[in-house]
This record gives C-alpha cells, structure tokens and sequence, in this order.
C-alpha cells in the first residue's frame, strides 16, 4: 500500500475499525511470542524444579535485550509515524535506517560484553547455587542471539508504526512457531537439556529476523531501508533514543522488578523461583493481548496527531481503554478461578503449585487497571510527550514495585512477594489519571486556540 493510501486510511476511516485490523495481526504476533517463551518453560520445567527457576532468571536477560530493542523501536517508530502524518517521507526513511543500524550495533555490543561476565551477570539476576549451572547454559545461547533479538523488536515496531502489523506478525509469528517446535527436539530428543531450550530460542530468534529484514529490503514498507539513508548526525541518534525513553525506563524497570521479585523469591527455595517465574510466563502471556491492541492503537494515534486530526486522537484512546478492561477482566476471571491447574500444568510440585496459583490470583485482581496504565504509556509516547511518558512507565515495575515488593516482602514473608506487584499495578493506575485528564484537557483546548501543538 502506498504510503498515501495508508496515511489517507489511518486518518478517515473509524478508529476502532482501524484499531482492531491493526491490532488482530500485532495480537497474533504477541500471543506468539509470549507462546513460545512459556513453551520454553512448560519444557524446560520437565528437567526439575531448579531448571524452571532459571528461565525465570534469564528472562531478566532477554527483558534487557527487548528494553534495548523496544527503546529503539518505539522511539522511531513514533518519529517515523508522525513524520509521515506530517508528509515528510525522506525523513521518515532516515529515522528507519538509522534505527536498525543503531538497534544491530547495540546488540552486538551487548552480546560481547554480557558474555563475558556472564557468571557474574546470572549470579546478579538472583540465581541461587543450585539454579545458577543451568541459567549459566541457558544465558550462554540467547546472548550470542542478542543482535538478532534487539533488531528484530526494532523493525517489529517499525512496521507496527506505519501500519503494517501484518507484516511483523508473519516474521515473530513464523520464528515463533519454529521454536515450539524445536524445544522438545532439542532438549529431549537430541538430549541438550536447557542448552537445548536456549538454541530453540537462538535458530527461532534469527528466523524472525531475517523475514523481518526481507520486508524492508523487499520494499513492502511504507519507508525505504537504504545503508546510504542511516543519519551522520549524532542528533538523529538522539532523537530516537530519548523519544524511546519511556520504553526503556518501563522496561528497564521492569529488569530491575525481575531481579528483585527473584532475590526475594530466593529466599523461599527455588519453588519460590519457579512459581514466581510460571507467574510472571502467564502473565506476560495475557498482557500480550492488551498490549497487542495497544500496537494496533499506536500508529492511529501517531499518524492522527501528526495530521492534527485530534479529536480521532481522543476516541482512539477511548475505544482502546474501554476494550482492554473488558478482555482483562474476563480474563482474570479465568485465571482467578483456575490458578492452581494452571500453575500445575508447568510444574507437578506442590509446593511451587502454592506459591504460583496464590501470586496469579493477586495479579488477577489488578488486570482491569492496566487498560489505563498501558493507554496512558503509549499515549504519551506516540505523541512525543516525552517527560510524563517516562515518569509514567517508570511507575508500575519501578517507583512503585521497589518499594511495595521491598516493604510487603519484609512484613508478609512469602505472602507479600505474591502480592507486591498488584499493589503496584493498582497505584500505577490511579497514577496515570490526572495525567491522562489533563492531556487530553490541554489537546482540546490547544486544538482551537494554538494550531502548533
């Protein structure tokens, strides 16, 4: 589709029609992913209760990786998104090539340095002795893999910006199948164990990225991907980087709400570990629906307040929050009334059953809420509100987790771990509010009186 048809679309036709056509293939995509990340769990959780907790471990790591990625991503895709609302194609072009060249570097420079203290790393992420053998193999893979991970989030949100979640969900759909299916093959059949789940995640990953490359170079995007095109001026860089900014504070928060949520879990046994991390796979699981829609939300919302059209603008984020509490609500339904088979269908062991099934049920309580935190985060990101998009995103898994997961773990034992990050969920939510309230308080009175907002 040619980029004005595509401008043309996103600017005339209904926004919850055009929310939903987006967002089916980015849902997809997400389901997908986060499929094959509580596959790698189901599996490696048959090898023991240890060897479960170390995928709880390393997924510490590759939330660095998706962090580095989404900050990049994010941040020129929603440059990219408002560029092209604004008519300026070329430069549209630029911020795409400069981003993927960018997110490849840093992946590289992640991988080398990471593999080098990857003892130290794995040991900092909460590990304890009898973890720590298995997330040292498991982390050893996925880090030479970290290139083709941080690259793929990026043109992953590339294409989601221009409108072409389509096309992103045919590259994470088709890696994310392949590494379902190369688990069992490589961890039983060929007999690698939990190195065996790792190169799943490695050949899976570099899949991904390839199908993901050959959309650019086959020109199906609405920019053009051109070596020559890749900014020499550091201010582009910049650019990209800051306006990324609330996603790597989200989920460079996130990281260090994983670390800690692990070194308090340790303290339990490793089926503390092991029932925190099944948690967290299912949850990451039904958040990717919410955040999928929210994909599908954000090149509306882009390309609309580029083009000024902000009354779309407002009932886009109206059609988004309303939708999202109510596919979270059934939802923690579903969870609540069954978290212990749920949690049982991971790991057969009593013990880690009672932990994950009491922290799901918590965490269920506070699903409806993140219809608000999630709209008010890609709000102010997408239109380049840069200040209240980071304190924002900084709140759920940061300013407000440390501290609940630090207080409620040190007055309720075990029971104040499962609980901490609901809390956090519910006061990030009331958070966003009064924020929310005045943007879009501030975009109706702007819209009459001051046509540069």
């Amino acid at each position: 589709m040619k980029k004005e048809d595509t401008v043309e679309r996103m600017t005339r036709e209904p926004v919850g029609r055009l929310i939903l056509r987006n967002a089916v293939p980015t849902i997809i995509s997400m389901m997908v992913t986060a499929i094959y990340s509580m596959a790698d769990t189901f599996y490696v959780s048959k090898l023991g209760t240890s060897a479960s907790g170390a995928v709880g471990i390393i997924f510490s790591l590759m939330a660095m990786m998706q962090a580095l990625g989404f900050t990049v991503g994010m941040g020129s895709g929603s440059l990219t998104s408002r560029l092209l609302g604004a008519g300026n194609d070329e430069r549209a072009s630029t911020v795409c090539s400069s981003a993927i060249l960018l997110a490849f570097s840093a992946g590289t420079v992640f991988a080398v340095v990471a593999n080098i203290l990857n003892e130290q790393i794995v040991s900092g992420l909460g590990a304890t002795e009898t973890i720590l053998p298995y997330a040292m193999s498991y982390g050893r893979y996925i880090l030479f893999g970290a290139p083709f991970i941080i690259t793929s989030f990026t043109m992953n949100n590339l294409l989601r910006f221009q409108g072409k979640a389509n096309l992103a969900m045919v590259g994470l759909t088709a890696g994310g199948i392949m590494n379902i299916a190369l688990d069992p093959l490589f961890i039983f059949v060929l007999d690698l164990g939990i190195s065996g789940a790792a190169i799943a995640t490695l050949v899976s990953q570099v899949i991904s990225f390839s199908i993901l490359l050959s959309m650019f170079i086959r020109k199906k995007t609405t920019t053009v991907l051109s070596p020559a095109l890749a900014s020499r001026k550091i201010g582009t860089y910049i650019d990209i980087v800051t306006t990324g900014l609330p996603s790597l504070f989200r989920q460079g928060m996130s990281v260090i709400a994983a670390i800690m949520l692990n070194v308090a879990a340790g303290k339990f046994g490793d089926a503390a570990v092991a029932g925190m991390s099944i948690t967290t796979r299912v949850f990451v699981f039904i958040l990717a629906g919410a955040i999928g829609l929210g994909q599908g939300f954000q090149p509306v919302c882009g390309i609309n307040f580029g083009a000024r059209k902000f009354d779309r603008v407002r009932s886009a984020f109206s059609f988004y929050v309303r939708t999202t509490a109510i596919a979270m609500a059934a939802a923690a339904f579903v969870v609540f009334a069954f978290a212990p088979e749920i949690t049982r269908s991971f790991r057969d062991d009593d013990a880690v059953v009672a932990v994950g099934a009491a922290a799901m049920r918590f965490q269920a309580c506070a699903l409806p809420f993140h219809s608000l935190i999630l709209g008010a985060n890609m709000t102010f990101q997408t239109t380049g509100k840069k200040k209240a998009g980071i304190f924002l995103s900084s709140m759920r898994q940061g300013l407000l987790f440390i501290p609940s997961i630090l207080i409620f773990s040190a007055a309720l034992g075990l029971r104040g771990v499962q609980a901490a990050q609901a809390v956090s969920d519910i006061l990030s939510a009331a958070a966003a509010v009064p924020f929310i309230i005045a943007f879009f308080s501030r975009l109706g009175t702007e819209e009459k009186t001051n046509p540069q907002f």
